[in-house]
């Protein structure tokens, strides 16, 4: 796919829209090509960035961008390589905020998740550039305006800094292992619950829901799920394809300045498993693993749900004492998302009723369970509980507790006031 295509898109849709809101997006140049790692320093130099960078990196992703110091040789870099990130912390941020303050200086985010993410956020409190160099197809958060990042423990989504520029190298992105593009497979496919949550949050509430961002989204899932059975080739222009369908979804978060069009029930999920699994010295699995299998889980549950031709709605009763009990040390911050509002707060029990046959036609829109287990089964995915190495009983509490560490209305919160 050429970079304009990708760019013309962007142009296309940062426009006044239907939905009443202007979408922008700091993302200038968009670069996708075979052999791109050795016209990075080009690439930043004709997009302005200072003379001055900051690498950011970990041991693993500057080896697989084996070329791209030998390109910045009209700049001044300064390096900050990490053994490993599988957790990016606000420490990280902190960091290298302390490394960018006060300086011309811009950075050069090489790898994918949780390098990217505190780059994105230091470059936001820094008012500096910031160019995303990809070294794997593992996630789709490339032009995301949101980091996920963790605090004291706890894990939430700070608004962040979009990249002026983002650069796939598509041979490197094929040889990228397996299991990191099956991982962004499994990111992709989660993106049918986050428009299902979406679109009944605005049946039910005042919140934005815009058809061209979540039409933006949902080509991108359709497309890379035509592709599954390509996902774990080492394949330069599948590679390509995958990739750009990674950013696209990005690109919608992007447009909506949050990470709704892209992040459901089955993110919050995996965000809490992430906490408990933290506070517990237990190194997380891949973000894209955990999500894709929670994907399955809320896929069976919702249509489990729509086949009820009726429901029975009344205001949510909430034992919040055992909500904080479970919450433990993070029950600070799970507070401060409750009180004294709470996100059900909007929702009106008989508009539940009333909406709730539209609800279920929503809820049948998006592929079944049978058609993305098999698109997973084929991209190589972990498809159980068991197989993501994770405690039944673990993610039963993670499932029932997690409604309450965002505020963001999910089918999964609507539940309690439906019995």
């Amino acid at each position: 796919m050429q970079m304009k295509n990708v760019m013309e898109l962007i142009r296309e849709l940062e426009q006044l829209c239907i939905c009443g809101m202007e979408h922008h997006t700091a993302v200038k140049d968009v670069q996708i090509g075979s052999g791109l790692v050795n016209s990075v320093g080009e690439v930043l130099k004709k997009n302005g960035f200072p003379e001055n960078l900051l690498l950011v990196a970990d041991r693993q992703t500057l080896a697989a961008a084996k070329g791209i110091e030998g390109s910045l040789k009209d700049f001044s870099v300064e390096y900050k390589i990490y053994d490993e990130i599988r957790v990016a912390c606000m420490e990280h941020v902190e960091e290298l905020e302390s490394m960018i303050a006060g300086k011309d200086i811009g950075i050069l985010s090489v790898g994918t998740g949780s390098v990217n993410d505190p780059c994105r956020l230091a470059a936001a409190r820094q008012n500096k550039k910031l160019c995303i160099f990809a070294t794997a197809p593992s996630m789709d958060g490339f032009a995301s305006y949101s980091s996920p990042i963790v605090k004291d423990g706890f894990k939430s989504s700070y608004p962040a800094k979009s990249p002026e520029v983002i650069i796939g190298d598509t041979k490197i992105l094929a040889a990228a292992p397996t299991y990191l593009k099956s991982a962004g497979f499994g990111d992709m496919v989660a993106k049918y619950i986050a428009l299902v949550d979406w679109k009944i949050s605005s049946l039910l509430t005042s919140e934005i829901y815009c058809e061209r961002v979540a039409k933006l989204t949902r080509d991108a899932i359709d497309s890379l799920m035509s592709m599954a059975d390509r996902v774990t080739q080492n394949d330069e222009e599948t590679a390509g394809e995958i990739f750009r369908a990674l950013l696209m979804t990005g690109i919608g978060m992007s447009f909506m300045q949050n990470s709704r069009p892209a992040s459901g029930s089955e993110h919050i999920i995996a965000h809490l498993l992430e906490c408990v699994e933290l506070r517990d010295g237990i190194i997380p699995n891949f973000h894209g693993e955990d999500v894709g299998v929670f994907t399955l889980l809320m896929l069976k549950y919702y249509n489990a749900l729509a086949e009820k031709e009726t429901i029975q709605a009344e205001k949510e009763h909430i034992d919040w004492e055992d909500v904080y009990a479970f919450y433990g040390e993070m029950a600070g911050d799970v507070k401060k998302l409750n009180e004294p509002k709470t996100v059900t707060d909007e929702v009106d029990p008989r508009a539940l009723q009333e909406k709730w046959q539209e609800i279920r036609t929503v809820i049948h829109s998006i592929p079944s369970y049978d058609e993305i287990y098999t698109a997973m089964k084929k991209a190589g995915c972990k498809l159980t509980v068991e197989e993501i190495g994770k405690d039944p009983e673990l993610v039963d509490n993670c499932i029932k507790y997690s409604p309450y560490m965002r505020y963001r209305l999910t089918l999964l919160r609507l539940c309690d006031m439906m019995g």
